[in-house]
This record gives C-alpha cells, structure tokens and sequence, in this order.
C-alpha cells in the first residue's frame, strides 16, 4: 500500500472528523495502547525513553533534549506533536524525519494488528489517530535501534498513548490553563493529569512555576518518592538578552548555550533540556560532555516557534502560540523586533475552543492591523467570532477567503516593516508552506 493510501486512512481518523461521524467520544486508558503495543511485539521496550509533558514549551525541550543526545553520538529518536505540514514530522531519528516508504508500511503493520484485535474482541475499539501514530513512532524507534527516545507528551499525561513507556526521566515544562474540557478547569487539576508520568523512585525534571503547580507537583513526587532535579542552576542571569547567547555552568566548565530558538521563554525550556541531559550523563552514563552540549544546542531545529526569515523586503516571524501563556511569551519576544513607524501585521486564526477574547487583549493591540483567515480545521473559530475579538481590543481587522490571500495582502501591505503568522498550528503550518515555497526551500 502507498504512502498517500496510508495518509488518507490516518487523516480520516483525525478525533473532530470521528465525532461528526456519529460516534460517541471515546475513554482513553493506557490499556488499548499496551495491548496493540504486545501485538506488535513490544517496541517500546527495545529502548530507554525521556518523557516530556507540559502546557507550552514541551516540545522546544525536547527537540533540544534530542539534538544535545544526538550530538553526543547515540542514535535518538524523537516524537512530539501535532505537526505543521506532514505527519512525518513527528518522527525523527537524528533529526531526519522518517522517511515515506517506512511510514506506509509500519503504519499498514499497525493499522492490520489494530483490525485482527478489533475482530477478535481483544480490542473495545479501533485506537484513536494519535495511538497509531505513538504505535508507529515506537516500531520506527526499535527498528532503527536509537539508543535513546525522546517523546513529548500529546495532552495531558496519565493517559496520554506515550506514558507507555517507563521513562529514565520525567520532565514538567510549565503549566497553564488549555485543553480544560479534557484535563480539568484549575491549574492542579492539570497538574495531576500531567504529573501522571511520573513513576515511582523515578526521577523529575522541571522549574518553579505557578505556585498551584509547584504544589501539586511536590505532593504527587513525595507520593512517589520521587527524585526532584532542578532546572534552575541552568538558567541565565535576569539581564540576559531574549535572543543573545549566554553561559552556564555544567559538567565543571563554562557551556555556551546558543541557541536558534528564541525568546525569554525559551530560556526556561532550554534549562529544562540542559538539566535532563546533564542527568542523564551523570546518573544513566550517557555520553553528553560540555561539547556536544553546547553543540546540540546550537543545532537545535524546531521551526515555527519565533521563527523569523526575510521575504519581499517584509520580515515575517511564525509562532505557534495557540493560548494565552503562548501569546504572552509571543508578545514578549516581539519587543525586540517591532521597530517604531515600520508597518506591523498580524495573520492570526484559531480553534473556537480557545479563549479567543483573552488573545485577542494580548495580541492585536500591538498591530496596525489584523488579518484573518479560515483554517482548515471543523474546529475553527468562526470569521465572525474573531471579528468580534478585535472590535473588542479597536484594532482594525479584516476577514479573507483564504491563507494565501491574506498572505498576499500583507506582502503588500507591510513592506519594510513586519509580519506575525499566529494562533493555530494549522494556520502557522498552511502558511509556513506557502511562505517557504515563495523563497524556494522545502517547507
């Protein structure tokens, strides 16, 4: 079967399109995913694993986490999501995302145990779209004998598909209110749910953060028994520059960390994947020196997150800041870029379950004007309901057909000056394709 065969197949599995279908919502527990995983022989037991959950910034650490284990010589692999443009993206080993041919056919391997389990009876339900994917990355790990694998948590934790595994360590990037319909409407009520991945005598990676967190976290870890290490002493001096390079002291000497990603926010992710990798070296013998570290840094990629490149004479950023602690972190980054009477745009879009009103305070008023566009989601906010958010804040704001077509009126409009690409990873995504095609690189 082909790649597009096994694309269409996964994509009609996406949950919005499985509730329209008429079927109820489905419960998750960790018990589908093991009982496909035995069919399939068990992959993620082939390898040690880091499991990484959080609110925002979980996925910058562990693209980090995996290129400082890659630059220190051992094979990674790394899973996170969702994806900008391809399902591919999730799955890399080395940095290489797999490649079209092992997609279709591990994936045709999954989909086959997952109906022979189905039929027998073994199985309630067919798994869910992020299950067979989680069931893909692990094969793909096995089979291509990674050392060691990084996997950012999808939602929640406790029963999210990747807590399968029994991680070397667990790492808690900072938590905020999202995904409340599914995780809970307080910050502790999401901090259990995340604090789920941690094991007992296990060991946890994280920073001080809302105080209803740092509490929740401490009581789950003194229930656990589990081994707190702190990012702290890898984080920068308060007069550190959003975007410059800056030392730190690990492994007995000074470690530059230069890093692509940028932002003060990223400064915290940063510590967290300096602080697991300075773990794993010296508490699980892994290879990581002072070198490779700051190296992994430097090689760091994890696009659309204060991504920044020059086209049509207009500088253009991509983030995928899809709640309000994004769109604050986003704001933040922002200062240093905004340069005072050049022309500044916002395309912005996003799911109708976000607080649109409260990005929209946070956001728009830093803009001359916004432009918004339809995604290609049944999760969507309406054109209206976003037009009704920048009444609120008095930014001018004007409804397009398309991605494209709002593209092309800011290319027009803000010559000079900048362009911002936020608030839904299926907007990010659609117009980092079209972007990037427009200059000639690959997307």
């Amino acid at each position: 079967m082909s790649y597009a065969a096994a694309v269409d197949q996964l994509n009609a599995m996406v949950p919005e399109l499985y509730e329209r279908s008429g079927q109820s919502r489905r419960k998750f527990s960790l018990e589908e995913i093991r009982v496909l995983l035995a069919a399939l022989g068990d992959p993620h037991r082939q390898f040690p694993a880091v499991l990484i959950a959080g609110t925002n910034g979980k996925g910058s650490t562990a693209a980090t986490l995996a290129s400082i284990l890659t630059a220190s010589g051992m094979r990674t692999g790394l899973y996170t999501s969702p994806h900008l443009a391809r399902a591919n993206e999730r799955i890399r080993v080395d940095r290489e995302e797999i490649d079209d041919d092992s997609f279709a056919r591990l994936y045709f391997r999954v989909h086959e145990a997952a109906e022979q389990l189905v039929e027998s009876g073994t199985l309630p339900q067919f798994p869910s779209y992020f299950e067979v994917l989680t069931a893909l990355a692990l094969l793909y790990f096995a089979e291509s004998r990674v050392r060691i694998a990084v996997l950012e948590v999808g939602m929640g934790g406790r029963l999210d598909a990747t807590n399968i595994v029994d991680p070397l360590l667990s790492v808690i990037t900072d938590i905020s209110l999202d995904h409340m319909e599914w995780l809970g409407s307080t910050i502790a009520a999401i901090t259990r749910e995340k604090a789920g991945i941690l094991r007992p005598r296990g060991t946890l990676v994280t920073l001080p953060q809302h105080p209803e967190a740092n509490q929740v976290l401490g009581e789950v870890a003194a229930e656990l028994d589990v081994r707190g290490v702190s990012a702290v002493p890898f984080m920068p001096g308060i007069s550190a520059s959003a975007s410059a390079p800056y030392t730190v002291d690990a492994f007995g000497t000074a470690v530059l960390v230069d890093s692509p990603l940028t932002g003060a926010h990223q400064h915290r992710n940063l510590a967290l994947a300096t602080a697991a990798a300075v773990e794993l070296a010296t508490h699980h013998g892994f290879p990581v020196t002072a070198g490779s570290l700051a190296r992994g840094i430097h090689e760091t990629r994890w696009p659309a997150r204060m991504e920044r490149f020059e086209a049509g004479g207009v500088t253009w950023v991509l983030d995928v800041a899809h709640n309000p602690a994004g769109a604050w972190a986003l704001r933040a980054g922002l200062h240093e870029l905004a340069e005072e009477g050049k022309p500044r745009l916002l395309i912005f879009s996003c799911l109708r379950d976000k607080p649109i009103a409260e990005m929209a305070q946070i956001l728009f008023p830093l803009f001359d004007s916004v432009l918004l566009p339809p995604i290609k989601t049944a999760r969507a906010a309406g054109i209206g309901d976003l037009l009704q958010a920048a009444e609120a804040t008095g930014t001018p704001a004007h409804a397009f057909a398309s991605v494209a077509g709002a593209l092309n009126q800011a290319q027009q409009k803000a010559v000079g000056g900048l362009v911002v690409v936020s608030g839904s990873v299926y907007l990010v995504g659609e117009a980092r394709t079209v972007l990037l095609e427009r200059v000639g690189e690959r997307p």
